[in-house]
């Protein structure tokens, strides 16, 4: 037991404050705020059906957004609990409240499978499907945390998976049927932002060897399968957009082609710069990139509710 106590123990490099960081901030820090936006995923099934302006399709698809955001806070701090050791050798890392001993593993667990029961739970608001789907996605992140993530090529489309469970959820939270163009384009983007993840990691990394895959990838392996999944993503998108729709709703969705590309090319440029290590941080912080974003969504709401 004292071996173990001093494994979990925080290196001294730590800055003392962020390893006095409050327990109640220390795990709201824990559970990465700032990734939830991941779970917007959610509402791209119930948008694209054109429920989401209706009171039952966006209470719903509400409901599917506060269950993912419990249940991915719940598997983040046991993820973390697991990779204690190797965060502290992470440069950035290092920082987060349970590798840096604000939080200790212990309490990350318990909090941890308090969020992931109420995730599940909270599924059943909407229906018993997304309670489910739900169960699902946390089945699939813990099989990435203790094998999948071990897995070089798995841990790419396990990680890719979980995007796609989110945008699977939203249809069946507000019982839309999930077509294959939408299961292919959303497929080929989780793709895009994963490898572009492991991409800007390998860029960074410093010998700190926290993810053991890395090792057997290399740039040119990463750019292949970033530019694999862009261009065919680009072109499903393409025959969707051009040849499922008529009328004025095609020249919505034709207009929407040029944004989509744009954001796809800009992903590739912060992906070569280094930046794609947090793929939510372009969101949140590129402006071109939200630039982008906005001309897309125009013509896509334009073309769902006013044609």
């Amino acid at each position: 037991m004292a071996r173990e106590d001093q494994a979990l123990r925080p290196p001294v490099d730590i800055p003392p404050a962020v390893r006095r960081a409050g327990v109640v901030r220390g795990l709201i820090l824990a559970c990465r705020p700032r990734q939830m936006l991941k779970n917007v995923l959610v509402f791209a099934a119930p948008a694209a059906a054109g429920v989401l302006t209706t009171g039952p399709g966006l209470l719903d698809s509400a409901i599917a957004f506060a269950a993912f955001c419990l249940a991915a806070a719940g598997t983040y701090l046991f993820n973390d609990a697991a990779d204690v050791e190797a965060d502290r050798r992470h440069p950035r890392k290092r920082l987060r409240p349970i590798a840096a001993g604000a939080v200790s593993v212990r309490l990350a667990r318990i909090a941890g499978t308090f969020l992931l029961v109420a995730g599940v739970l909270v599924g059943l608001l909407a229906r018993p499907g997304l309670a489910l789907v739900v169960a699902g996605y946390v089945v699939l992140t813990f099989s990435y945390t203790w094998w999948l993530k071990h897995q070089p090529v798995v841990d790419l489309v396990a990680v890719a998976g979980c995007h796609v469970v989110r945008a699977y959820a939203g249809a069946v939270a507000v019982a839309v049927p999930v077509t294959s163009w939408f299961l292919v384009v959303i497929s080929l983007g989780s793709l895009l932002l994963v490898a572009g993840k492991r991409d800007a990691e390998l860029r960074n990394q410093s010998g700190n060897g926290t993810r053991s895959t890395l090792v057997a990838y290399t740039e040119s392996y990463l750019a292949h399968v970033r530019a694999m999944a862009s261009g065919a993503m680009i072109v499903t998108y393409c025959l969707w957009a051009l040849q499922l729709h008529t009328g004025t709703a095609l020249t919505f969705y034709a207009l929407s082609i040029v944004p989509f590309v744009l954001i796809v090319l800009r992903h590739a440029l912060l992906v070569d710069r280094g930046i794609g290590e947090e793929p939510e941080e372009m969101a949140l912080r590129d402006r071109p990139m939200q630039v982008f974003i906005a001309l897309l969504l125009v013509p896509l709401a334009a073309g769902i509710y006013l044609s």
